[in-house]
């Protein structure tokens, strides 16, 4: 049976997926606003170890898997041939598999070339979970990504020409109360030029990042909701799936781009005006922490 190195993290639209941790932690474990990795070295897992947790996997409980999800942080990283012996290995087991998914990094696309991950896609590798967090340059520095947002996006438009779909990260508040609209448009602007599959939103909060925080004018309610109404219109994307159903976030938004954009800037519209009533609320910023490790 799979064995794990806690914690263990995977998006929420992962929830009724087996996951098998092929690497631990995140090659690219610099970003100062991110807590998930730090207290991890990373590290592949040997190949012959995953084998074997695949292998233990019951026979009674393989025709009820369809969806795989590859942890840590960033496994496409992992050595190409080895992570083809592991996808095929997997297509052997699990009869009724469908799709297997992975967190990935920037750093971990440049490690890909196009004809590999056409090549991976056929093995079923079919979506990819990208945290592109702003797509706006003097952010992305200040949090220390890596990359800037133009060479984001070329990597996420060859995994997308590749045939594998791609689901983005944004961070409401990432750039504080200075720079919020800016970051909006910066965002709205790469989810244009690179139409990814679906679009998420998450809120910055508290996890392990103390010393950024303290250093951020976070943003207020009201701001992060207006931070997020800004970017709803300003999105045209060809067709993008919309949510914002993160533990972080206290506005949930799920909708279509181009379809709902209307509904969904009314949505927001809503909250604000539902929340005006409650006094002080909107003047706040919010709260949430994770310090479960």
């Amino acid at each position: 049976m799979p064995s794990y190195i806690e914690p263990l993290f995977r998006p929420p639209s992962e929830a009724r997926s087996l996951i098998f941790q092929i690497t631990v932690g995140c090659s690219q474990n610099q970003c100062r606003f991110c807590g998930m990795y730090k207290g991890k070295n990373f590290h592949l897992r040997p190949v012959q170890e995953i084998l074997t947790e695949i292998s233990e996997i019951p026979l009674s409980h393989r025709p009820r898997i369809d969806r795989i999800f590859l942890a840590d942080g960033d496994a496409l990283v992992y050595p190409f041939d080895d992570l083809c012996t592991i996808l095929d290995a997997m297509a052997l087991a699990f009869p009724c598999l469908t799709r297997v998914s992975s967190y990935a990094s920037p750093n971990s696309l440049t490690t890909k070339s196009a004809d590999q991950l056409a090549i991976l896609r056929g093995k079923r590798l079919k979506i990819l979970y990208f945290g592109l967090e702003s797509g706006d340059d003097e952010t992305l520095l200040a949090v220390n990504k890596g990359f800037e947002s133009g060479r984001m996006a070329e990597l996420a438009q060859v995994a997308r020409e590749a045939g594998i779909k791609m689901s983005v990260t944004a961070i409401l508040g990432l750039a504080g109360r200075g720079r919020s609209l800016q970051h909006a448009e910066a965002t709205a602007e790469w989810v244009n030029r690179v139409n990814p599959e679906y679009f998420s939103l998450l809120t910055m909060f508290h996890r392990h990042n103390d010393d950024f925080i303290r250093g951020l004018q976070q943003c207020t309610r009201r701001e992060l909701m207006l931070e997020a109404r800004e970017m709803l219109l300003l999105l045209h994307p060809a067709k993008t799936i919309l949510r914002s159903n993160h533990v972080s976030n206290f506005l949930n938004l799920a909708g279509s781009y181009p379809k709902d954009r209307e509904r969904l800037i009314a949505d927001v519209d809503l909250a604000l005006k539902q929340a005006s009533v409650r006094v002080g609320f909107l003047d706040q910023v919010p709260s949430y922490h994770e310090e479960y490790y």
